[in-house]
């Protein structure tokens, strides 16, 4: 048995979720899983459609983007995630979509503002948008300074990465993680669902007010705090 097994059908399955949860249309998106032990992370083939895609079709790459397994080039995002990986040590996989509304945010340069308690219950903050790089960065090592952005975004924001699972990157499209691909995708599809509600919020009301801070609190512990109690 391969020791890439696991991870590659990790990979796999978590990627078929992207288009059965209305995430990506053709090739758009992809997801990965890493192997903390391995130091390497299995990612969607470059291009393949989600169709025609296998657990023997996934890439298997290190932190620093080389191909360690595989017969296919590794999504044109490889780099991103891989530098992610690499300084975030806690993540075990990572989506990454064009979804239609978290993307129009993400075009728009805009954080998505903490409007209501859909969003309170999985995070207490406005989503950030990373601002778009520069120049010199576009013209360079694109997708590895990508990930430069997103780690810059929440040093300046003083975000904690394990807290806030989720950014939109300026001008592109989001990019979500978690303790497992599957988690990854899950916080892809809660993204798109509460940037959904907050462009339809203020499309209704444009000054409808930021959410109080009672109602922040008292959503996210009922689900997160060391008293919860939902779900069973």
């Amino acid at each position: 048995m391969s020791k890439y097994k696991y991870i590659k059908e990790e990979a796999y399955e978590a990627n078929l979720e992207l288009p059965k949860l209305g995430l990506v249309v053709f090739t758009f998106g992809n997801v990965s899983s890493v192997d903390r032990n391995l130091g390497v992370f299995a990612i969607k083939p470059s291009g393949v459609p989600y169709d025609e895609l296998s657990p023997e079709k996934m890439v298997v790459v290190d932190y620093d983007g080389n191909i360690v397994k595989g017969k296919l080039r590794p999504s044109s995002d490889t780099k991103t995630h891989a530098l992610l990986y690499k300084h975030w040590e806690k993540i075990g996989g990572i989506s990454h979509t064009h979804s239609i509304y978290a993307t129009s945010w993400a075009q728009s340069q805009r954080d998505i503002p903490i409007l209501g308690t859909t969003h309170a219950d999985h995070i207490t903050v406005d989503i950030p948008c990373a601002q778009p790089m520069n120049d010199e960065m576009i013209s360079g090592n694109y997708e590895h300074e990508t990930g430069w952005q997103i780690i810059k975004c929440f040093n300046e924001k003083a975000l904690n990465y394990e807290e806030v699972e989720m950014i939109l990157v300026g001008n592109h499209a989001p990019f979500t993680w978690g303790k497992n691909a599957a988690k990854a995708v899950y916080n892809s599809a809660v993204l798109e669902n509460i940037a959904q509600m907050a462009f339809l919020t203020q499309q209704i009301n444009p000054s409808s007010p930021r959410l109080k801070d009672a109602l922040i609190k008292k959503h996210f512990e009922r689900k997160h705090g060391p008293d919860s109690y939902y779900g069973q």
